[in-house]
């Protein structure tokens, strides 16, 4: 542990300005680092694939971690909060670079239940979905066109790390990504409160390898998208209410099929 108290030190870029949107070290089109806030987040980034570069934090947080794979610069939350940008509850924060993603043909393969999202463009939204994946044995997610990243800063906190462990890949091409996922025995269903659609509970899912097709939070999945997945399902709501928040139906799908 390194102390520093000095909020100008160049040894903490990796954290600086956080709230400032053109200069945030976590921009995927700007030096995309990982960035985990909080003990339990900062846990589950230490166990996992991506190469840690550093910690931040007051030494009560940053020694509740135990030994660390990399530099911890240990201060006061006054300073901590005029290098992030705003007060820090968590009182820990850990920067890492990004791991490679996988294939998604190495990922269909090697998956029974896998998330297939169009145009998720939350950050908060996704994080709780990706949260929803870990917890009810969702193998993986598959990112296709309008998908906000996974790895934002936001996301990673909300998702409670799990991000860092449920494996995602990017599939621009869905209708070519759906052709792929029938090669490896997989049926999509289509998310979508349509009426013409089948119950989600009669569809005949359970058990069998299926991939769960989500879409935005406004319109919902495109009609092309619809059109080419094998089922379209619903989740049967109280009369007056139209739709879910996409994690939400997003969990109840997920257990649905588990």
């Amino acid at each position: 542990m390194i102390e520093i108290d000095d909020p100008a030190d160049p040894r903490l870029d990796d954290f600086r300005d956080l709230s400032t949107a053109d200069r945030r070290p976590d921009r995927p089109g700007g030096r995309g680092l990982v960035i985990a806030e909080g003990v339990v987040v900062v846990e589950r980034l230490l166990e996992s694939p991506y190469p840690v570069r550093a910690l931040l934090g007051v030494r009560r947080r940053v020694e509740a971690l135990g030994d660390l794979p990399a530099p911890a610069y240990v201060t006061s939350a006054e300073v901590m909060a005029e290098v992030v940008g705003f007060h820090l509850n968590r009182g820990v924060l850990a920067a890492a670079d990004r791991a490679p993603q996988p294939d998604p043909a190495d990922l269909i393969a090697s998956s029974r239940r896998l998330a297939v999202l169009e145009g998720v463009g939350d950050h908060e939204n996704l994080g709780s979905l990706f949260r929803n994946a870990a917890a009810l044995g969702i193998d993986g997610v598959l990112l296709g066109p309008g998908c906000s990243d996974p790895l934002y800063r936001r996301s990673v906190r909300v998702s409670m790390g799990h991000v860092l462990r449920v494996p995602f890949a990017s599939m621009p091409n869905l209708p070519e990504g759906f052709d792929l996922l029938r090669r490896n025995g997989f049926t999509v269903a289509a998310l979508t409160p349509r009426a013409d659609s089948l119950n989600l509970a009669d569809a005949g899912l359970r058990g069998r390898k299926v991939a769960v097709l989500l879409g935005s939070e406004g319109p919902g999945l495109t009609d092309e998208a619809i059109a080419a997945a094998d089922v379209a399902v619903r989740i049967p709501m109280a009369d007056g209410v139209d739709s879910l928040n996409v994690a939400t139906a997003a969990a109840i799908a997920f257990y649905a099929i588990a």
